[in-house]
C-alpha cells in the first residue's frame, strides 16, 4: 500500500470514528430526556392516584360544582390516557389548568377548608406539584441540552438523518401564560 493510501484511509476511519461520536452523544441527550420525562411520569402517578380522592372530598361540600369536577376528572382521565411525551405535555397542561380551577372552588368554600381531609389531600397535592415543577425543570433542561446537541455545528449536519430534531418544552402552556400576564389578585 502506499503513503496516499494510507492516509486516505486513516482520514475515513477518522471520519467514521468522528460521525460515530456525534451519534453516541445524540443518543446520550435523546436518553437523558426520556429520563428526565420518566421522573415527571411518577410523579403525575402520585397526582392522578390523589385527584380521585380531592374530588371525592370537594363533592361532599360542593354539590353544585358538578361541571368543574367532571372537568378535572376528564383531564385526569386524558392526562393518564396520553401516550406520547408531547401528548402529555398537552393533557397536563389542561390538568394543571382544571386543578387550579378546583382550588379556587376551594376557596369559596371555608367549611372545605377546614376539612382535615382537604387539608391533607391539598398539602399532598401541593407536595406533588412542588415535586412536579422540579422534574419539569430537569425535564426542559435534558430537552435544551437535547435541542442544542441537535442544532450545533457539525452534528447539525447528521442530526436529520440520524432522526433527531428539537423537541418541545414541557411549558406552562397559553392558558397559563395568559394567566400569569395578569396581576394576583389579593384579598384580605
Amino acid at each position: 500500500m502506499s503513503t496516499a493510501t494510507i492516509i486516505v484511509l486513516a482520514v475515513v476511519v477518522l471520519l467514521v470514528i468522528w460521525v460515530i461520536g456525534i451519534y453516541n452523544n445524540l443518543v446520550t441527550l435523546r436518553n437523558n430526556r426520556e429520563n428526565a420525562f420518566a421522573n415527571i411520569d411518577v410523579q403525575l402517578k402520585q397526582r392522578h392516584d390523589l385527584i380521585p380522592q380531592l374530588v371525592a372530598t370537594v363533592k361532599g361540600y360542593a354539590q353544585h360544582e358538578k361541571e368543574l369536577l367532571e372537568k378535572v376528572t376528564a383531564a385526569r382521565t386524558a392526562a393518564m390516557s396520553a401516550t406520547t411525551i408531547n401528548d402529555k405535555i398537552e393533557a397536563e397542561n389542561a390538568l394543571t389548568h382544571a386543578m387550579l380551577n378546583l382550588r379556587a372552588v376551594a376557596e369559596a368554600y371555608p367549611d372545605l377548608k377546614a376539612n382535615q381531609n382537604f387539608m391533607q389531600l391539598q398539602g399532598e397535592i401541593s407536595d406533588i406539584e412542588n415535586k412536579l415543577a422540579a422534574v419539569r425543570r430537569y425535564f426542559n433542561s435534558a430537552t435544551k441540552e437535547l435541542n442544542s446537541g441537535v442544532q450545533h455545528f457539525p452534528a447539525v449536519l447528521f442530526a436529520g438523518m440520524f432522526g433527531f430534531h428539537a423537541e418541545p418544552l414541557f411549558d406552562l402552556g397559553d392558558i397559563e401564560r395568559a394567566n400569569l400576564d395578569k396581576a394576583p389578585e389579593i384579598k384580605f
